[in-house]
C-alpha cells in the first residue's frame, strides 16, 4: 500500500485573496513580522494493490484531472509505502 501526500499550491503569478486574509488576521493577533502568507491544500491519498510506478502515475494523472487546476495551480507529492518500510521517495511536479 502506498500513501501519497499531495500539495497543491497556487502558482506564483496567481492573486491569492485566502492569503492576505490569512496575513491580515496574523497581523491583527500582533503577528507583525509576517510579510506574506499563500495558501494551499494538502491531501493524502492511499493506494492499494499497486507498485511505484503506476502509484506514481495514477497520483499525477488524479492531480493533473482533478486535485489541480493546471491554469492556477502547481502540484508536487510524495510517496511512501505505508506497510513499516519507511522508504520515501519524492513524486513529479506540474
Amino acid at each position: 500500500m502506498f500513501l501519497a501526500r499531495v500539495y497543491v499550491t497556487l502558482k506564483p503569478t496567481v492573486n491569492d485573496p485566502q492569503g492576505l486574509t490569512i496575513r491580515g488576521g496574523l497581523h491583527t493577533l500582533g503577528f507583525e513580522t509576517v510579510e506574506g502568507v499563500r495558501a494551499g491544500k494538502y491531501l493524502e491519498i492511499r493506494l492499494e494493490g499497486v507498485d511505484r510506478a503506476s502509484a506514481e502515475a495514477q497520483v499525477t494523472e488524479m492531480c493533473r484531472r482533478l486535485l489541480a487546476n493546471p491554469v492556477i495551480e502547481d502540484f508536487r507529492f510524495e510517496l511512501a509505502e505505508e506497510e513499516g518500510t519507511g522508504n520515501k521517495e519524492q513524486g513529479r511536479a506540474s
